[in-house]
């Protein structure tokens, strides 16, 4: 498993936590460690999810993101 952990632009309440932690949760080969305001972290299979979907699908559920440095 690898890790990575996103910056994410956007969020500023609870819903939006949720709604983050929900689009990451639904990906294959993805748990979820923590997502707090503009930040997740998450461990992938790489044989399964990579870093891109995985940032797509933060971005589909509306919260512009990037790896954080």
């Amino acid at each position: 498993m690898n890790r990575t952990t996103l910056k994410i632009d956007g969020m500023s309440c609870g819903h939006c936590v949720t709604s983050v932690k929900k689009a990451l949760e639904g990906l294959d080969g993805v748990t979820v460690e923590s997502v707090v305001v503009g930040r997740a972290t998450v461990e992938y299979d790489p044989a399964v999810a990579s870093p891109d979907r995985i940032l797509e699908a933060v971005s589909s559920a509306g919260y512009p993101t990037a790896p954080a440095s």
